[in-house]
């Protein structure tokens, strides 16, 4: 018990400092874990031989991973993946592993071993790329959507190689036995397989395939009919426990049910999160698995930082980065030229190519397997392992020079020619998203004409089919706002969603119309500032206007009268609109507002005066009920 406070206390401490102190420098959170595996391991010798174990219990957390990301794809999702799945995902694994394949020949192993090592190189990393993707909020983007692809056929394929796999051991010298058991010289021969659970041992192949397509079945199956009655069942006792505890049940049974046929559990836990991904208990088993997911994968980086053997390492350093290099850069070359085929845009394609130049952690299972199958020799192993746990140190890095990269270019789209404006109106609105769209509706509805300007033909081709004719092309464009009649327009609302753009168009209209009316939409407080220095008439904060809606509602049901609540709400509004008036003027652009310390003392002045004014209101509001 001691032993064990004592290594979790190493492992939640290293995670604790090195993990935030990452995330502060913009290394990534993955980077963070590895590092600090590394520390308490090969460098501190704080942890030891318990880390192998512990990778087997983390490795857990690659499969809640995968169940979560199931719950995010409906089945008809994934049917529309199938084109990803079979064409990016098939030629990944497949050219990859025919190349590292053709390396490994070049270095003089014999063809079986130069496969075996090719197939386990192939894969990519899904514990950290998928991590990875989610923090910086790129997986629902084109290249995000690929390399998820990718990944997914990668986890898919581990089945067929580990059933690949004990056929190249007849082509390194195994002996069989007659009872059909591979003797390779340890002494046990067949009976080194009968201390694991299985179905499928011992049964012809026939009876194995129906095994395994009825465990699949039954996967589906309970996961439409039984989940709900479960769930209701739990409900009835009220114990919020017990929710976490049948969460943790359906995936740590699933991927039991899986291992017992012979599939990958990862594989059974997504399945699984596809068959329940429509289900109205969705939200419920992610927001139970979420943290059991962090801190699984979490361990499971520390431990293989923790697990990377220096003492091998330094005795040729050199020749193992430039491996571990090799491998990315041949990947990265493969993965560069099947997005070019795919047609990935730039920051997509960049994304796709650098997100899965590397080895992953179903490279150590293969490893292990082969090892025990006599497939690829032990010495070989050792190097491979310290391979793949290079070029999953070196994936963070990787991540940062695509977010380099992706600033410094944008995306190549095909041009849009401009529409000929052949109208003109009193109200020019500059983009029609969901802001616009509103400021457009009550406009028109009340008689007055309105001329549209937004640069995404979906949106204005959207917008047609309702019968609202919009114009194709960029509000920023002088020509184009002249065209839209700038010139004699009395209002106009700069509703686009980009930020700069709005603030841009806010500033070129000011100057050359100094009488127009500009009606700006702001993402924050901070951008109002910029927008009233620009020259905007009226800034409407996105959420503002909502949150105090949201605000006299919770008054109306904590005791104050329906008049007395939009009193209140009334006199916040006045309130808050001078005030952000009078702090513009104190505003400092590029300084923190920490630091600005006339607008901190100001600001404190008018909190006071809010409080004060809501209080005579109040006590007015008292004295008319008397």
């Amino acid at each position: 018990m001691e032993n064990f406070l004592y290594q979790a206390s190493i492992y939640l401490a290293a995670a604790v400092i090195a993990v935030p102190l990452s995330a502060r420098l913009g290394l990534g959170s993955v980077l963070g874990y590895l590092a600090a595996g590394i520390i308490i391991g090969p460098v501190l010798g704080l942890v030891g031989a318990e880390t192998e174990n512990l990778q087997h219990v983390a490795e857990f957390g690659v499969v809640m991973m995968l169940f979560l990301i199931g719950l995010e794809l409906e089945p008809r999702a994934l049917w529309d993946m199938r084109d990803k799945l079979l064409g990016l995902g098939g030629m990944q694994v497949g050219v990859s592993t025919l190349a590292l394949m053709v390396a490994a020949m070049l270095a003089g192993h014999p063809w079986s071993v130069s496969l075996a090592v090719g197939l386990t190189l192939s894969l990519s990393s899904t514990a950290i790329v998928l991590q990875t993707l989610s923090e910086k909020g790129l997986i629902q983007t084109n290249g995000g959507r690929a390399t998820f692809s990718v990944l997914l056929t990668q986890d898919i394929a581990v089945i067929p190689i580990l059933a690949f796999l004990p056929l190249l051991a007849m082509q390194t010298g195994a002996h069989i036995e007659s009872d059909g058991s591979i003797d390779r010289g340890t002494g046990h021969g067949a009976d080194a397989a009968h201390h694991s659970l299985s179905l499928v041992e011992g049964l012809p192949g026939w009876a194995v395939t129906l095994v395994t397509i009825g465990a699949v079945a039954f996967v589906i199956l309970a996961g439409i009919y039984l989940t709900r009655p479960l769930f209701r069942f739990i409900h009835a006792t009220r114990l919020r426990e017990m929710y976490t505890a049948l969460a943790l049940m359906i995936v740590v049974g699933i991927s039991f049910l899986m291992t017992l046929v012979g599939l990958s559990p990862a594989l059974g836990a997504f399945l699984a999160g596809v068959v329940l991904a429509s289900s109205e208990f969705r939200h419920e088993l992610e927001s139970d698995l979420e943290p059991f997911k962090g801190l699984l994968l979490g361990l499971f980086f520390i431990t293989v930082g923790a697990g990377i053997n220096f003492g091998f390492f330094f005795q040729e350093p050199l020749d193992l980065i430039g491996l571990a290099l090799l491998v990315i850069v041949a990947k990265g070359a493969i993965l560069y030229v099947i997005g070019r085929a795919f047609k990935l845009n730039r920051r997509d394609h960049w994304l796709f190519t650098l997100g899965l130049a590397q080895a992953g952690e179903f490279g150590f299972v293969l490893l292990a397997f082969s090892v025990q199958q006599n497939v690829i020799p032990t010495d070989l192993s050792q190097k491979l392992l310290l391979i793949i746990a290079l070029t999953m140190l070196i994936t963070p890095l990787l991540f940062i020079l695509y977010d380099i990269l992706s600033r410094n270019m944008k995306d190549s789209a095909p041009e849009q020619v401009a529409d000929e404006i052949d109208e003109k109106g009193p109200v020019i609105i500059a983009g029609i998203g969901r802001f616009g769209q509103i400021v457009n509706r009550l406009v028109r509805a009340t008689g007055f004409k309105t001329i549209v300007l937004d640069h995404d033909i979906d949106t204005i081709q959207l917008m047609r089919r309702f019968g609202v004719k919009g114009f194709l092309g960029d509000p920023t464009r002088p020509e184009l706002l002249k065209a839209a009649g700038v010139d004699k327009a009395q209002v106009l609302v700069a509703a686009m969603d980009q930020r700069d753009e709005v603030t841009k168009l806010v500033a070129y209209a000011r100057r050359i119309r100094p009488d127009l009316h500009i009606i700006a939409r702001a993402a924050d407080r901070n951008h109002v500032y910029e927008l009233y220095q620009a020259g905007a008439s009226d800034i409407v904060r996105e959420t503002f206007d909502s949150s105090l809606r949201a605000g006299r509602y919770v008054l109306e049901n904590i005791g104050l009268s329906e008049y007395e609540a939009a009193a209140a709400e009334k006199t916040f509004y006045h309130h808050d609109r001078d005030t952000v008036r009078e702090l513009a003027e104190l505003w400092i652009p590029g300084t923190p507002t920490a630091e600005n310390k006339a607008y901190i003392e100001r600001a404190q002045e008018l909190e006071k005066d809010l409080e004060t004014a809501l209080l005579e209101l109040a006590e007015e509001h008292a004295k008319k009920s008397a």
